[in-house]
């Protein structure tokens, strides 16, 4: 007889009947759960085993065969923790419901993913990326670089359909983008993209604010390390597609490695849970920060997305570099989504690595700041930037002047 462990093992890659569509809070909290209750369990448990015992060599060999045909999930237990792993595969079940997709696919990092992705596309002849900026710093460096043999031409979406050839494997769009915010219409380049598969970054917005797949994406690619963590504790990425594309990923992710520990699968599962309740709430408060600081004579220009979110870009009159140093309560960092606010300097940073004419061209000017706004009370969080943000222009022009005339 199964244990509870191994039922839980096996269930991951067996063929479950959907549930009837449900709301996307409710997905969040049960998807990729529903056989724990039929096992006596709640949480779900966590298998960190490498590999697994079989005594039927020959079914084995039938098994890898297939998957080195397809890549689709084995059919029964594990084999190997390369070739799979059931405390990650729920996650990955969870998010493909929330995206609203047939499958996802874990990996190491987001980097590890979109890498993933270029291997595949590439290995069918494939090589020529069309892709619209900005993007995130290292995404940009990754294309530009052509450190996977990939070509990428740079264009603005109106431009997406002349941009493509014959060779061309893969249009890279993200939106809401970083650090901009600049957003796209999906919909619309999805369109020009014609036959070519689209890739839409939605590590920013997250399937609360948008699923990129019913607006014709056919890779949804995240960063799992921001918000579908969500505690600034795990890095992992995930791609959500069909099975065909995923079959292949699979198979890159055997043949490289790039496998998303089962620790941080689990850790992502219990954050996928909570992301409708952090994201709007997060949101709120960022809506309500991006509103003050546009109203602020020290502040130049204030950039939020038309479709909300947790992410606010402001420029300002002074020195960028004076506001990181200057805030007490809100964390000077890289990276974002977390349940604190995190702010920091993209040409300084997560963009120093894009050519700086190439930044600036894509809006990444020397003056921008990057927040990702948390869960902290507002008042507490207005408090620290207006003391980091220091005297407004005209005040310490009259103050400099009085100075001035009284020396």
């Amino acid at each position: 007889m199964d244990t509870p462990f191994d039922s839980a093992r096996t269930s991951a890659y067996d063929d479950v009947r959907r549930p009837a569509p449900r709301a996307l809070a409710t997905e969040a909290v049960h998807a990729g759960r529903e056989d724990l209750a039929r096992q006596g369990l709640h949480a779900p448990p966590i298998d960190l085993s490498t590999t697994y015992p079989s005594y039927d060599s020959r079914a084995e060999a039938a098994r890898i065969d297939a998957f080195a045909t397809d890549g689709a999930e084995l059919d029964g237990p594990p084999v190997y923790g390369r070739l799979g792993n059931p405390t990650v595969a729920r996650f990955e079940t969870a998010l493909a419901r929330l995206e609203g997709t047939e499958a996802a696919v874990a990996f190491a990092s987001g980097m590890a993913a979109l890498s993933a992705v270029l291997l595949v596309r590439s290995a069918m002849g494939l090589r020529h990326v069309v892709a619209v900026r900005p993007l995130y710093g290292c995404s940009d460096h990754l294309l530009t670089a052509g450190l996977l043999g990939s070509e990428v031409t740079w264009t603005d979406p109106a431009g997406i359909a002349d941009a493509l050839r014959p060779d061309t494997g893969l249009v890279m769009v993200e939106s809401p983008a970083n650090p901009t915010l600049a957003e796209v219409d999906l919909r619309a380049v999805a369109h020009a993209c014609g036959s070519v598969p689209l890739l839409a970054d939605n590590t920013f917005a997250t399937p609360v604010l948008q699923r990129p797949a019913e607006q014709g994406a056919r890779l949804v690619l995240h960063s799992a390390t921001k918000y579908l963590g969500g505690h600034g504790d795990v890095m992992a990425g995930v791609v959500a597609c069909d099975e065909e594309l995923a079959g292949r990923l699979r198979q890159v992710r055997f043949a490289t490695g790039g496998v998303l520990h089962p620790l941080a699968g689990y850790m992502l599962l219990r954050g996928l849970s909570t992301l409708p309740v952090r994201v709007r709430a997060a949101s709120a408060t960022a809506a309500d920060l991006a509103a003050r600081l546009a109203a602020d004579p020290r502040v130049a220009r204030v950039h939020y997305p038309r479709i909300g979110g947790a992410m606010v870009a402001f420029e300002v009159h002074g020195d960028p570099h004076a506001v990181i140093g200057g805030v007490r309560l809100i964390t000077p960092a890289v990276s974002l989504g977390s349940v604190d606010t995190l702010i920091q300097h993209p040409a300084s940073i997560s963009h120093r690595i894009v050519d700086a004419e190439d930044r600036r061209g894509a809006g990444v000017s020397d003056r921008l700041l990057r927040m990702s706004v948390g869960l902290e009370d507002v008042e507490d969080l207005w408090a620290d930037l207006d003391a980091a943000l220091g005297q407004p222009p005209s005040e310490s022009l009259e103050v400099k002047g009085l100075h001035e005339a009284m020396s």
